[in-house]
């Protein structure tokens, strides 16, 4: 499967110029805010939550989705869906699921100091973005070429990946940062393809900052939109007929 993948990313890579310059068929794209208001995730190192990151962000890639010409269904940006199986149940009809998340570390590892008054934490040892996957995922294949079309745009922009994450995950594709996460609700239910991106570590004090820098939020979200625009028309050519997924697992 990886030499499949493999071979099916460089085409999808091929695929870039085609991508950035000439409109896409109308894809539809289910665009996740991770978390919810009641369990906001991560607390980045000056006491931001992680959903406040997570819907920023995703306000940024659905603006690059639909500047590339795609249909997107933004789910859970008020914050208020706790349910993980309601959000890819929410969008059956999807071409690709994305849920958005950022990163932080294990407890033992973090380290305290104080901002603007008041007790936190950080550790600025990792920094950087990893994608997630599902081998539960009715369509695992397509679901790594997405991330990995996705991550090696991130960095032919300039992003910085981590292998943090690679201390528990095991790889699906190293060179991109792509990671199998097996059981995550909203990877393996979904009927599409699926993709978790972590955008970085809100736990590290200089990346907290640039992730919450508007400029470079939407460049990120720019590259991710591109990515999937390349990874669907290698999934989807023109002309080709619509697989549908199977029921989930």
């Amino acid at each position: 499967m990886r030499n499949a993948i493999l071979l099916l990313g460089a085409t999808a890579l091929m695929c870039l110029g085609n991508a950035r310059a000439e409109p896409t068929p109308p894809w539809r794209i289910a665009v996740d805010v991770g978390h919810h208001w009641r369990a906001p995730g991560a607390i980045s190192a000056r006491g931001r939550s992680e959903l406040s990151f997570n819907q920023i962000l995703a306000d940024q890639l659905v603006l690059a989705l639909e500047a590339h010409g795609m249909r997107v269904q933004l789910i859970n940006r008020d914050g208020e869906m706790e349910s993980l199986p309601a959000r890819p149940r929410s969008a059956p009809d999807a071409d690709l699921f994305v849920s958005i998340h950022h990163d932080s570390v294990e407890e033992r590892e973090l380290l305290p100091w104080t901002w603007e008054g008041r007790p936190q934490t950080y550790n600025d040892q990792w920094q950087g973005h990893s994608l997630f996957v599902s081998r539960r995922n009715p369509l695992p294949e397509a679901s790594l070429l997405c991330a990995s079309t996705m991550g090696a745009l991130l960095q032919r922009e300039g992003f910085t990946p981590t292998d943090k994450n690679a201390r528990r995950r095991p790889w699906a594709d190293q060179a991109n940062t792509v990671h199998w996460y097996d059981n995550l609700v909203v990877l393996h239910q979904a009927r599409q393809p699926a993709v978790l991106v972590e955008a970085g570590v809100i736990k590290n004090r200089d990346e907290e900052l640039l992730l919450a820098d508007p400029e470079r939020q939407a460049r990120m979200a720019d590259a991710l939109a591109t990515g999937i625009a390349a990874c669907l028309q290698v999934l989807h050519p023109p002309g080709a007929p619509t697989t549908e997924a199977g029921p989930p697992p």
